[in-house]
């Protein structure tokens, strides 16, 4: 469920209902405000149980603490997220996003 990679940790849901794991993410998050965080959804996550105001509340917070907050899922797209949460379909295009947005803060952007 968890995998730390240099300045990132990587959550993945596997086979866990969504409420479960939300409630499973949330002191994990809170543990973990010093890295970036890609959270993956399972492929059988259906959009209606995607609690988006949960996720942007968590990248709003990461945002503030200058660290990446990227969503990994196929059942929303990059257009229907809200503009505070980065979603991508991949966990390469995640670390790109990091990289990226990394860059932005050294710009001080």
């Amino acid at each position: 469920m968890v995998q730390i990679i240099d300045q990132t940790a990587i959550f993945s849901q596997e086979n866990q209902e969504m409420s479960a794991f939300l409630e499973v993410l949330s002191p994990l998050l809170e543990a973990h405000l010093s890295l970036h965080i890609i959270v993956t959804l399972s492929e059988e996550t259906l959009k209606e149980t995607i609690d988006m105001s949960r996720f942007t509340e968590w990248a709003t917070t990461f945002k503030k603490a200058a660290k990446s907050f990227i969503l990994v899922t196929n059942a929303i797209s990059y257009e229907e997220a809200p503009e505070d949460l980065s979603v991508v379909p991949t966990i390469q295009e995640a670390k790109d996003v990091i990289e990226m947005e990394e860059i932005e803060r050294d710009l001080g952007f």
